[in-house]
């Protein structure tokens, strides 16, 4: 497959530059992933949708104020470092925005006495930055929520980009899919009976890299760091066997349980194509550490039952996974849709519900 099948044409107009209020006001569109049949709803009608034996998977992490402001101390010249891992007590690595920011050059945050450096170049525009003390309690003060940069319109409150069951920090970026889930409908839901489990996974510079192969089967995927614990993987498990649905609520929690599902198979998951239908259901295992695995069409699932994400940027890895989830064919007819229906695209945007 191509790059260019994962294409298409979005108005400028249609990429939410707010969130709306409540929370679960969004629209929400259901996608039969069998069939391509559509539903138009709104996302607190999601709760009709659930019975007893689903179990919804959360993505607990929890954003950080990783967008610095900074400046070389010899020049004078702007630089922005955006974190995106935390590597010890004092380096990061990090995307450095300026020019010709290299080994060698002294930085200053605004603001601040802390100084910086970068000690190594990994990548176009990553970096690894040293910074003269740790920084982590001076975040809140020195940093800035990183929002997406389609999104142009300052945020008035940061915690509008975090969701409601955050806990874990570590994150340059939301899992988007959770923002339309507010306490009241949690609260509904558990009620309901509806399991809950929870994984982490820190989003990091993959939501800001862009796939550059034409050929999707040669493209290398960013490792993120991502945790399932036992407790929760058992859950998981059970949901399984009882016949009840595993509904990941996000991308960043398909590709943690499916990591899970490739490492009890055996699989690494790096290499997780060569596995193809072997295996179609393996219990998921807990683990920690990264994970490199890249989902595209020609995927085999086995952790996850539904999804629910949010419309995803043209020509992204994202959008290769759900094609995988439902058929390219099925995705890319209701993402016309959406657009004649006037729906919100990409992070403050509306949600689809695949199943």
């Amino acid at each position: 497959m191509h790059l260019s099948d994962f294409d298409y044409d979005l108005p400028e107009s249609s990429i939410a530059q707010t969130p709306v209020e409540p929370r679960d006001s969004s629209r929400l569109m259901l996608l039969d992933r069998e069939t391509g049949a559509l539903e138009h709803r709104t996302f607190h009608e999601i709760a009709d949708l659930l019975t007893p034996d689903d179990l919804l998977v959360f993505n607990d992490t929890r954003v950080i104020p990783a967008r610095l402001r900074t400046h070389k101390t010899e020049t004078g010249g702007a630089v922005e470092i955006l974190l995106l891992r935390q590597i010890n007590d004092t380096d990061w690595q990090a995307l450095v925005g300026g020019r010709n920011v290299m080994p060698g050059v002294a930085i200053a945050l605004d603001g601040s006495d802390i100084r910086a450096e970068v000690i190594d170049v990994l990548d176009e525009s990553e970096r690894v930055v040293r910074f003269s003390q740790p920084i982590n309690e001076q975040l809140v003060a020195l940093g800035e929520t990183p929002l997406p940069p389609y999104i142009h319109t300052p945020l008035s409150d940061p915690e509008r980009y975090q969701t409601v069951y955050s806990r874990d920090e570590g994150s340059a970026a939301a899992p988007t899919a959770g923002l339309h889930f507010t306490p009241d409908l949690l609260i509904q839901l558990r009620r309901q009976g509806v399991k809950f489990a929870y994984c982490t996974l820190h989003i990091g510079l993959g939501t800001f890299k862009p796939v550059n192969v034409d050929a999707i089967a040669d493209y290398q995927i960013h490792a993120e760091y991502a945790t399932l614990k036992a407790e929760d993987a058992k859950l998981i498990n059970e949901t399984k066997l009882g016949g009840g649905r595993v509904i990941a609520v996000g991308t960043t929690v398909a590709r943690t349980l499916e990591t899970a599902a490739v490492l009890s198979a055996g699989g690494d998951p790096a290499c997780a194509m060569e596995l193809g239908d072997l295996c179609p259901w393996r219990p998921v295992i807990a683990f920690e550490g990264d994970t490199r695995l890249f989902i595209y069409p020609g995927y085999h699932w086995r952790a996850v039952d539904a999804l629910i994400t949010n419309f995803h940027l043209p020509k992204s890895s994202l959008l290769m996974m759900i094609s995988s989830f439902a058929g390219r064919a099925h995705v890319l007819n209701a993402y016309e849709v959406a657009k004649r229906e006037g729906y919100r695209f990409f992070s403050f945007g509306d949600a689809m519900f695949i199943r």
